[in-house]
């Protein structure tokens, strides 16, 4: 108790007492800042009030990163900035922020927030604009302050720095400075009390640990396993949102890792962790190819989809049941689509995985029941299906993680680079082997003994 305590008088020192350095010591010009971000703080401040260019836009300059957005905090409230600027709009209920378009960018505008509790007393102005849940999460968060307020109220250290394009002035409030010396990644405030207002902060952590190559501060990370229960408050489809900033980050491999770590994936994709903690299979290893295909695919430009990660996440669980349901008697096909969707409908629950989605995750996994049926007409017939390359792709995953599907994945691949002769030669082969191996097995059973 008595440590709580002085850390949290040391963070308040901290944030009450801040550095102001120049830009040119860190090789930081106003030049930097897009144009619109620098009008938008330029009006802000011909109109009277206070205005920085803050958070990951300046956080990324000190660190040589091209941002690719830019945010703008002030002391103006969301109807005085919405009055200055013609096409801008108020959005959110639980933090109330303004949007500013311009033609080719959108400057997301925050009024500075308080630290101060709102009391129940009668009259009291503040009442409705902070509520807390029972354990502690923030439902809403409203109350307006001081920049060394909102200093005090943002999550990461690193990101906690305002950058005055006017006077070329870093104003550092909780030595996030040092921290971007140190390459290290701090929660602002007592780590259980912050993670407890707002679970998603485990998360943020863990991705900008991963992204930026930087190593948690041990008094930001004791808690982390122990608060990763309270992600279950997180709605759907809020949690969904951050995993595609997780998953599609270009660093996902290292996420995993992390996540795994700090018992987070257990609430993120638990069907799926259950499965990489059975060392009977080879569920994580299949998870850990999928992000390092992923990750390079974003470092190369290439596309990617939710669909094919969530895919890949959630198969060992598809598998798994549809081996269950084949030996009760049900027929390959109905059994993979009745696992389908019994693990897609659980999993929604928690990520709430929109249909665009969920349609080609399904489209991927019949095509793993399709592919290895390629003799006579069937072979061309799949190679025209839409989604033939990533039911493609999903095999050579499957065989990079180390499952033997006979050489599935290079017969696709040479199919694909021959000519249309040779490509009938080799499907005619390929059904010649089946029939071989039919055969083999004794007669087939008809549809009535099947029954």
């Amino acid at each position: 108790m008595l440590k709580r305590i002085i850390n949290y008088f040391d963070d308040k020192t901290r944030s009450s007492n801040p550095s102001i350095i120049d830009g040119a010591a860190y090789s930081l010009t106003a030049n930097m800042i897009s144009r619109d971000a620098r009008k938008v703080v330029e009006t802000l401040q011909n109109a009277g009030f206070d205005a920085y260019v803050v958070g990951g836009a300046v956080r990324d300059l000190l660190l040589g990163i091209k941002p690719k957005d830019f945010d703008v905090a002030t002391n103006a409230e969301p109807s005085e900035v919405k009055s200055l600027f013609r096409r801008s709009r108020i959005i959110g209920r639980r933090f109330q922020i303004v949007h500013v378009q311009f033609s080719r960018e959108l400057i997301e505008v925050t009024t500075f927030r308080s630290n101060d509790q709102a009391s129940q007393g009668a009259g009291n102005k503040n009442i409705g604009l902070r509520q807390q849940s029972k354990t502690g999460m923030l439902t809403r968060d409203n109350i307006f302050g001081s920049v060394n307020e909102d200093a005090s109220r943002r999550d990461l250290t690193v990101n906690a720095l305002y950058y005055n394009p006017s006077d070329n002035s870093i104003h550092d409030f909780t030595s996030g400075l040092d921290d971007i010396n140190s390459r290290t990644i701090r929660i602002i405030g007592d780590p259980s009390t912050r993670y407890r207002e707002d679970p998603v902060r485990l998360l943020r952590v863990v991705r900008f640990a991963a992204k930026l190559g930087f190593g948690i501060d041990s008094r930001s990370a004791k808690p982390m396993s122990k608060l990763s229960a309270d992600l279950a408050q997180v709605s759907p489809p809020r949690l969904f949102d951050e995993t595609l900033k997780l998953f599609m980050s270009g660093k996902g491999a290292a996420i995993y890792a992390l996540l795994r770590e700090y018992k987070l994936f257990d609430y993120l994709v638990p069907q799926a962790n259950r499965l990489a903690n059975d060392g009977s299979n080879n569920a994580n290893c299949l998870f850990e190819q999928a992000f390092i295909n992923t990750d390079r695919r974003i470092s190369s430009n290439q596309r990617v989809t939710p669909a094919f990660i969530y895919a890949a996440l959630l198969w060992p669980a598809v598998e798994k049941l549809a081996e269950q349901l084949r030996e009760k008697g049900n027929s390959a096909s109905y059994a993979l689509s009745k696992a389908s969707s019994d693990v897609i409908s659980k999993q929604v629950h928690i990520t709430a995985i929109p249909k665009r989605f969920t349609i080609p995750m399904r489209e991927i996994w019949d095509l793993q029941l399709q592919l290895p049926r390629r003799g006579g007409q069937r072979a061309k017939r799949l190679a025209e299906n839409p989604r033939f390359r990533a039911g493609y792709d999903f095999i050579l995953l499957r065989e990079q993680a180390g499952e033997d599907l006979d050489g599935l994945g290079e017969w696709w691949t040479r199919y694909q680079e021959v000519s249309p002769e040779e490509q009938q030669q080799m499907a005619d082969e390929a059904g010649k082997t089946v029939k071989k191996r039919r055969r083999s097995r004794g007669p087939r059973k008809n549809k009535t003994s099947e029954a």
